[in-house]
This record gives C-alpha cells, structure tokens and sequence, in this order.
C-alpha cells in the first residue's frame, strides 16, 4: 500500500504530497473525525543510523511539535496532534494553503522593500510570541516562511530544530544542526544562542527577501560560515531604507544586535512606506537644533586637484533625516576577527576530515562576494585609537590644520583653501589623490550620509558602479565604507571612502581616487592613512 490513501491512527487519511525535505515528507491529509483538511509531517528516518541517533530524531520531532504548540499566534503554524505511525512520530498541524517564501522569491524574484517589511514585521511578531513562550526557533529562513494564498497571512513553520527552556539539547558535541546561511556568529562558535540569534536569522532572511541571495552565501560551507563571522555582509542594491534595519540584525555582537522589539517598531513604520521611524525620540525643534543639522556647510573653491578630480561632492554637514541608526553590521573588532579566525581553521580542519561533526542542513553557494572594508577599527563604543606606528620609509608624518595627522608618501603636494572643510594630498602625477574632510557636525548615520551622496556622485560621473557600501567602525566611532568606480575623461577611475564621526560632533572623511590600472599601487597609500589617521585639537 502506498502512503497514499493511507489512513494514520484511524483518523487521518493521506491525498497528496505537499512538500519533502530531508528531515520529512508533509502531506495534505483529511481528518476523518472533524472533517477538516490538515497537513501531515512524517518523519524521514536514514537507514544507517544507529539507535541513539534513532532515538534523539523521534524526540527532535517531538519537540517541535510540542515546542510549536506552546505559542498562541496567528504567525505560527498550529499543531492539533501528534500519532505514530510503524514507530515513527507524525505531527498533525493546521493546513495552511500557500507557497513559501523561498519559493516566492525563486519563481517571482526578490521582493520590493514594503512588501519585504510587512512579511518581515509578521515574522518579528511570531518569534516574539514565541520567545515570550520560551521557545527560540533557531531555524528561521525563507523556506520556513509561509505566505497564504489569497490572504495577508504569513506564518512561521517547521520548529524542528527550536529549543525550550528548560529542556536539554538534544545536539552531540561539536554538531551543528540549522541552515549555515542563516546561522548567526554565536550559533556556529557553539556558543550559548538566545533570542539575539532568531533576530540575525531574521535579519539573514530580510536580506534574502530584498536583494536575492542570502548575504554571506560563498563557494562553499566553510567559506559562508566564514563569511558570517568575520566579513560584513555583501552591499545592499535593492533594500533602500530597509537596509540600515537589515544591517542592524546582522551585528556580528549579539548584544550590541538589533532587538526583535526594536525591528518590530521598525517595520511597522516601513511596511507601508519604507520611511522607518527612529527609534529613538528626535532633538526638540529650535534655532539651536536646526542650525546645528540642517545647515550645510559651504565649501571654499579649491585649487585644481588631481588632473581627472574624483565626482566626489564637497564637504557638507550630514544630514539627521530619515530612519534612526541601526548598530554597525560591518566587520567585527580585532578580538571577534581573532575568534572568527578560529572557527574558519576549525571549519577547515572538519572539513579535511570529512565534516561529520557539521550537520549543515542548507548549505549551497553562489561564488565568492563583494571585499569586505579594509578599514582597521575596534568596538562599537569610542575609544581611544591604537598606538600609531612610527612612520614607514617613503611616508612622512603631516600636522593639518584642519585638526588631524597622518602619514601620507613623500613628495605628494599639498592643496587646499585656507579656512576650508577639506584638503587634498595629490601625487606628483596629478592622476592619484588623498582627501580628508572635516565638518563641524556628523549626523547619526555615516551609512545614510553616504546614501545620500551617492545620487549626486552617479549623476556627476558616467558609468558610475558601486562597488561596496556598508556599515563598519573605525577608531571606535560610526563609520561607512564606499568604494566605486567611474569613468574619467581619459580613463577609468576608482575610489574608495571612509566616513566616521561622533552624532553632533565633526564628521570625518578619508578618501582615496586613482585611475583603475594604478589602483592596487595607489590603495596601499589609503590603508597607511586610515591606520595613521589621528584627530588633533585645533587652534
């Protein structure tokens, strides 16, 4: 007899198959005693293995049905039984006609921001109803999203690998069970995972959602796990505003990650609009506050910089419009690079082995990603720079009058207005150029701010590509990091831009351009300036 028509505990009789993975098979079913359709997920059971195995993959099956039954939320999927089957369990739960949302994305392509925000704020929503119960999903991706045909519903499913509290894990040492795409730094380190590491899987799927691949997703398991706890995520093109909330969920930091209540009060205000609302309450309006952030800074006119001066517009104060500051997602400090590094030989080494200790259950790629910054920083709180190494051969040590030091190479001359917000250090070519900027008043987002430029800068340099753009930190303090390329009046070009500063304090600029063909001769010349740079007092 086949599973078709096959009738489970005398009630519930199997129609057609729904959906197979490689834990389980669901099934549509009907239930005979209430006369209603359900879904039906049976238990997959490998041959070889052995009875302990055996026995923790019953009990995994049972807890995800008893896990998903401890919470009361129209985002969750419901369970109404569980029976056996020849000894296997089966969980009987609501049947929720749809698709999900990795077949969503796969057939129809990614989602526009709003649309990503209101599936995002369900999903916000349903993982908070089940921390509030004591359950943490721990497998939160896009094909363990369902959207119900016909209706706005959205609903979270297969708690498969969820964990309760007060329950004990049901993982041996060393193993990794979940989706490596998805699976925050804390879970691969084998640390102690709470509610912080749905909120990273959240912000994995949001990304996914809106830009089409998963963002750390590499040629290989260990190169995306690697990816996860040690680069920044790849530049968003499509996230618009939504982007700063997707980077905030990424922080490599759980503690410093952003919360599920704190993306919840986000995505209410995008799913509509894709305006996110601050999450903090804004300054009192007043002469003294406008003033402050709304005035831009008008720039001196500058002597003839590099023969093709890079588009890159003038100095101007940031602005504080628009969404609230998410927390850095971009790399992480020089103690979680040290612990990443870690993983990646562990990674490696289990790999050469043969990889039995890592149960990775989506693993894939889709090739390597964009660089992550080269920009050397440390946590997210301001500290006090490192000690600055003394200065190499063919650098010299320059005091600006703009209020800062840095090494710079020799014989590069100085240009700059006296009294204005920024300087240039020009090679002797006159095709290779360092800018600093310095403005009174940084707003408080260096990410945002660069957003905003860069409609100026695509207008103003044909052919213009965004290479990376993404949230770091630099020196302790907010920073951005971009890089693009565009096509000069005689040649290619490329430059790369550091943006850091304090919330109403100076805003701070480290840039680079040279012509694409000198470029791995010129980039070295910007990495000596961000590991020199040094803010001095001004006279």
């Amino acid at each position: 007899m086949t599973d078709q028509d096959r009738l489970l505990a005398g009630r519930y009789r199997l129609d057609r198959e729904l959906g197979r993975g490689g834990m389980g098979t669901v099934w549509l079913a009907e239930d005979a005693l209430l006369d209603r359709r359900v879904a039906v997920k049976k238990l997959h059971v490998p041959p070889q293995l052995d009875d302990d195995e055996r026995t923790r993959l019953y009990e995994r099956t049972r807890r995800e049905a008893r896990s998903a039954a401890r919470i009361s939320h129209p985002g969750v999927i419901v369970v109404h039984d569980v029976v056996e089957e020849n000894g296997l369990p089966c969980i009987i739960m609501e049947y929720v006609p749809s698709r999900s949302l990795s077949e969503l994305l796969r057939e129809n392509g990614p989602l526009a921001p709003e649309e990503a925000a209101r599936t995002g704020l369900a999903m916000a929503s349903a993982l908070r109803a089940a921390h509030a119960a004591g359950v943490l999903h721990r497998d939160v991706k896009p094909a363990n999203v369902l959207v119900q045909e016909g209706s706005e519903r959205i609903v979270l499913t297969d708690f498969g690998i969820a964990a309760a509290s007060g329950t004990d894990t049901l993982t041996r040492t060393g193993e990794f069970v979940g989706s490596i795409d998805y699976a925050s730094p804390e879970r691969m380190l084998g640390r102690d995972a709470g509610p912080s590491a749905d909120a990273w899987a959240l912000g994995a799927t949001l990304y996914e959602a809106v830009e089409g691949v998963p963002p750390f997703r590499r040629g290989s398991w260990v190169e995306t796990a690697c990816a996860a706890s040690g680069e920044p995520p790849r530049a968003m093109e499509r996230a618009g505003e939504l982007g700063e909330l997707i980077e905030g969920l990424l922080h490599k930091d759980a503690g410093e990650r952003l919360t599920l209540d704190q993306a919840e009060v986000w995505l209410r205000g995008a799913s509509g609009t894709v305006r996110l609302p601050a999450p903090r309450e804004a300054p009192p309006a007043g002469p003294e506050h406008t003033d402050q952030q709304q005035t831009q800074i008008q720039p001196q006119p500058r002597d003839a910089g590099p023969e093709e001066p890079a588009p890159r517009p003038q100095a101007q104060a940031p602005s504080d419009s628009g969404s609230g500051q998410a927390r850095s997602a971009g790399r992480p400090g020089r103690g979680a690079r040290t612990v990443a590094w870690a993983l990646c030989s562990a990674l490696a080494a289990a790999a050469i082995a043969g990889g039995a200790w890592w149960m990775a259950r989506d693993a894939g790629g889709d090739g390597p990603g964009s660089p992550g910054p080269s920009a050397s920083h440390s946590g997210p709180s301001q500290s006090a720079p490192p000690p600055r190494p003394p200065v190499a051969e063919g650098y010299e040590r320059v005091e600006d009058e703009l209020g800062f030091s840095v090494d710079v190479p020799e014989g590069w001359k100085r240009r700059g207005q006296p009294g204005g917000q920024q300087v240039d250090y020009v090679a002797p070519s006159g095709l290779t150029g360092l800018k600093f900027s310095v403005v009174d008043f940084a707003g408080d987002s260096p990410l945002r701010h660069w957003r905003q430029l860069e409609p100026e800068v695509r207008e103003k340099s044909p052919g213009y590509t965004r290479l990376r753009m993404n949230a770091t930190t630099y020196q302790g303090r907010d920073a951005a990091i971009w890089e693009y390329k565009w096509q000069g009046r005689a040649r290619p070009y490329r430059a790369v831009d550091l943006g850091f500063g304090s919330e109403g304090k100076a805003h701070y600029a480290l840039y680079l351009s040279a012509p694409e063909a000198q470029w791995d001769a010129a980039k070295p010349h910007f990495d000596m300036a961000v590991e020199t740079f040094r803010v001095t007092p001004r006279d």
